[in-house]
């Protein structure tokens, strides 16, 4: 495999992105979306500023530096962030803050934190502590939330708060308790507290499929959120449910793709598909959690061999311009007023499934990193 082609791409992606019109936003192009801070930037931002640490190369910090301070106002508020809406999506493009306040000093970058830190403190809770995923979303906790704000909580607590991670260990392990089911050893996409979604199970309120993405968030949270956390029995407590979620995982990896299906426990079955973005989630936390001693050290060669699968079979180039197909546009459950979004089989691998969104362009620059770090070994 020619890794170079990969550097070229993510050059192509940042030469070819203006803050306002990133290209990677295929859901803002598709549906002419106002440009607002969103997670699908902050998996961009995020996987270049760990680029830019590995290579030295002033180019990506310039290019982050110019997109957030885009979006991020002298007074700290942020273009299109409104904070009663408490959706814990928001929170995740909030990682980079901190970096960039590191690197540029610049003070406006210090008071979005402390905005999107004031989320935190106001956000819905279910009745054992867990955030509800959005305002809109009464109980409901969906894995994707866990990857969205528990890293940048975790970030915050060890940074400028008191150190003590028992909250943010807690929500984790209400999620391994409620929401795993050991004999699949997967974890369903959401679960209802109050069990009165219509896409809920009356008895557990679950949802009724593994979705690939929303294992990948949760599972790279896990990881992300044990690289920062500064204590060591909090970092202990996730390293359980971590190794136990990666050796899960491992027996859904199709033989002849090295990927993971959109929907995971169903594979070969018809319309189901081998799945980008949730692949290379799922690679980079096997790379990254071997390197991190939090896993068998097997789970580097392993990640890396899903790597592998995804730039064999999605990784193409036209007109001289790479490009990452095998993307799930997006997914979700409900609301109310949007039944077709239930939860099943066959809503997932109904979505569209596009080139170039960030939601799979991010995780595989992240993947991607993990991969360099084991060639500089």
């Amino acid at each position: 495999m020619d890794y170079g082609i990969i550097d070229k791409y993510i050059d192509r992606l940042i030469e070819d992105t203006k803050p306002e019109a990133p290209i990677w936003n295929i859901e803002n192009i598709r549906h002419g979306k106002a440009p607002a801070w969103n997670y699908i930037d902050g998996c961009m931002m995020t996987s270049l500023y760990t680029i830019y640490k590995l290579t030295g190369d002033k180019k990506y910090l310039d290019f982050i530096d110019k997109f957030v301070d885009y979006y991020v106002f002298e007074d700290g508020s942020i273009r299109g962030y409104d904070l009663e809406t408490y959706n814990l999506d928001n929170l995740n493009e909030g990682r980079i803050l901190f970096d960039l306040y590191l690197e540029t000093g610049k003070e406006k970058y210090n008071k979005a934190i402390e905005l999107l830190y004031k989320q935190i403190l106001g956000q819905p809770r279910i009745e054992i502590g867990n955030f509800w995923h959005k305002k809109i979303y009464p109980d409901q906790v969906w894995l994707d939330g866990l990857y969205m704000a528990q890293v940048f909580y975790c970030r915050y607590i060890g940074e400028r708060g008191d150190g003590d991670y028992s909250d943010l260990v807690r929500q984790f392990t209400n999620v391994y308790e409620n929401m795993y089911d050991g004999t699949k050893r997967l974890y369903y996409h959401g679960w209802d507290y109050s069990k009165k979604a219509f896409w809920a199970d009356k008895k557990t309120g679950l949802s009724k499929s593994f979705w690939l993405r929303a294992d990948g968030w949760y599972t790279v949270g896990l990881v992300d959120a044990i690289s920062y956390i500064k204590s060591p029995a909090a970092k202990e407590a996730l390293t359980r449910i971590f190794r136990t979620t990666i050796e899960g995982l491992e027996q859904y990896i199709d033989r002849d793709g090295h990927m993971f299906y959109q929907v995971i426990d169903k594979m070969g079955e018809e319309g189901n598909y081998l799945e980008t973005s949730g692949s290379a989630m799922i690679a980079y936390a096997m790379m990254k959690g071997a390197r991190l001693g939090l896993v068998d050290e097997r789970f580097a060669a392993i990640g890396k061999s899903i790597f592998d699968g995804i730039c064999t079979r999605y990784l193409t180039e036209s007109d001289g311009k790479l490009n990452l197909g095998g993307i799930c546009l997006v997914a979700g459950l409900g609301p109310e007023n949007n039944r077709r979004r239930d939860g099943t089989f066959a809503y997932y691998i109904s979505e569209p499934v596009v080139e170039n969104d960030a939601k799979g362009t991010g995780p595989f620059v992240m993947a991607y990193t993990e991969v360099k770090q084991q060639k500089a070994q």
